[in-house]
């Protein structure tokens, strides 16, 4: 099962992509002002990501902040698991209405309406006077978050140019890192104030990203795939010209995908693919539903949740219990991590994205191997160099998780889509990281406060499951066009039009054709009539 359905090469030649079947030379967008601007803008869509990793580190930062814990009167156990998890609830909760948005209003306005919720949740969390109302806020800051995410990735992926698709939606993710570094520094700093605000600082800065994204999202260019859709053909060719042929309509390559994105948005209309349960009827889809749920749990269900939210717990397991010590190597690890995972970005289509997850999983998983036995050791004899293994063993495992996981969660998950099921299908994903994240956050400082280092065992045995899941179900999609990447998971059955129409997607464009020439002659008939 593992060598998928595909019918369409992956092979490209070097300095080259492909449009419709045909190659072209590569295009250097620092060189192209309309292609420049727009890549410039998308930062702020970006930012989205940044704004989940900032909260993630703030929440260790916190945790490791005394005038935080006195104030909130040391939460702990089961309440420290409810602070952190509430955000996820949220998020959970949001994701039914998500799809609708973005599908129905914009992508633009998802991210619009989601950075507003936001910026609520960060003024009522940093004017918080007791713990519940902290948690109060984070649970609206997590529903803000979920409809934000669920179209600043659409956008992305559907606004690039072809060339550059693979790359910016898989950085996408990765600045999760940007955020998680602000945070991790500005707690470390403000630890050293020895009032309220050294929290209530960087729980107001965390509105910083949301402010930015209202402010400057217009400026962006909507999806053409949006516009296409929603019946405007004359907006989407143009945003295609503006932003991949410097306002060039007659340019061949926005002439291939203006026709292939018509035709397969057509094909998908005509066959009604827009329902939630649309992802159980065929095997293609039934495929790519196994990819998203697998994709949302393996992201944070691979031991990587033990130290996103839980450094603190985990150091002082090996002796590590200074503060600013366990500060210092969060925000340490935090710019090591976004080194290696925006490196990769550029490498998603050189080495594809099946070799990549294989290798991210398989290096987490000898790494986790290593760090529990280095653990077990400490616990045993409180030898420092066993502690600052596993120190060393957290670098390296992470190392391996960039690799992949950090940038083509987003990245793979939301390619493998069809237009009409991407919102949607989106939202099977991320529930399942919501899922994820709110068990892990709930349980880890339970499990960790009770059974210690024997908790790692745990994941050492899922990491196993899952690179044996990853060998038998993912799909390579490289060097593929966002409409053609359908042949690979749907064979001829797939819905795609244009040049590079399957079989099925010319028997549908067939009948459309004769449907509206049909009306067309009916309505010239009335009209004579």
């Amino acid at each position: 099962m593992g060598g998928a359905t595909a019918i369409a090469s992956t092979n490209v030649t070097p300095g080259h992509f492909r449009v419709a079947g045909q190659e072209f030379p590569h295009v250097k967008w620092w060189n192209l002002r309309n292609l420049r601007a727009t890549y410039c803008l998308l930062f702020f869509v970006i930012l989205t990501s940044a704004t989940n990793g900032y909260d993630g580190s703030m929440v260790n930062g916190l945790l490791s902040l005394k005038q935080f814990t006195t104030y909130m009167k040391n939460p702990g156990g089961s309440i420290t698991g409810l602070f952190s998890g509430i955000m996820f609830l949220g998020s959970l909760l949001a994701l039914p209405v998500t799809p609708y948005i973005a599908d129905g209003l914009g992508r633009r306005w998802g991210i619009f309406i989601g950075s507003l919720i936001m910026i609520f949740a960060v003024i009522l969390q940093s004017c918080s006077v007791n713990f519940s109302m902290f948690i109060a806020a984070r649970f609206f800051l997590g529903f803000g978050v979920a409809i934000a995410h669920g179209a600043a990735p659409l956008l992305i992926t559907e606004l690039c140019h072809p060339q550059h698709r693979a790359i910016f939606t898989t950085i996408y993710n990765t600045t999760w890192y940007i955020g998680s570094i602000v945070a991790a520094w500005l707690t470390f700093g403000t630890n050293h104030i020895g009032n309220q605000w050294s929290w209530r600082i960087p729980s107001i800065v965390q509105a910083l990203p949301s402010i930015l994204q209202i402010t400057c999202v217009w400026f962006v260019p909507e999806s053409p795939r949006w516009y296409m859709f929603k019946g405007k053909p004359e907006q989407a060719l143009k945003v295609l010209a503006d932003v991949h042929a410097e306002g060039n309509a007659n340019d061949e390559v926005v002439q291939l995908e203006f026709e292939e994105i018509k035709e397969t948005l057509a094909i998908e209309k005509e066959q009604e693919t827009t329902g939630w349960l649309e992802l159980f009827q065929t095997p293609g889809n039934r495929r790519r539903l196994l990819i998203l749920i697998s994709a949302g749990l393996f992201s944070q269900w691979s031991g990587n949740g033990l130290v996103s939210y839980y450094i603190s717990g985990v150091l002082t397991g090996i002796g590590i219990k200074d503060s600013n010590t366990q500060l210092i190597i969060n925000g340490v690890l935090n710019i090591w991590n976004m080194i290696i995972a925006t490196v990769m970005c550029f490498f998603v289509d050189k080495i594809g994205r099946r070799p990549l997850f294989l290798i991210s999983t398989a290096g987490m998983m000898c790494c986790f191997i290593v760090w529990t036995i280095c653990s077990e050791r400490y616990d045993a004899t409180h030898v420092k160099a066993n502690g600052s293994a596993v120190v060393a063993m957290i670098f390296l495992y992470y190392t391996f998780y960039n690799i992949a996981w950090s940038g083509l969660l987003v990245g793979y998950t939301v390619e493998i889509l069809p237009f009409a099921m991407r919102a949607k299908g989106m939202c099977y994903m991320f529930a399942m990281v919501d899922v994820a994240l709110f068990f892990n956050t709930y349980v880890n400082p339970i499990a960790l406060k009770h059974i210690g280092w024997k908790y790692y065992i745990v994941y050492c045995v899922w990491l196993a499951a899952e690179l044996i899941f990853i060998f038998f179900f993912y799909i390579e999609t490289k060097n593929t066009p966002l409409e053609e990447i359908a042949k690979h998971f749907d064979g001829d059955a797939a819905l795609v039009g244009g040049a590079m129409a399957t079989e099925k997607g010319r028997i549908i464009e067939q009948e459309i054709h004769e449907k509206d020439t049909k009306e067309a002659t009916a309505h010239e008939e009335s009209v004579g009539l």
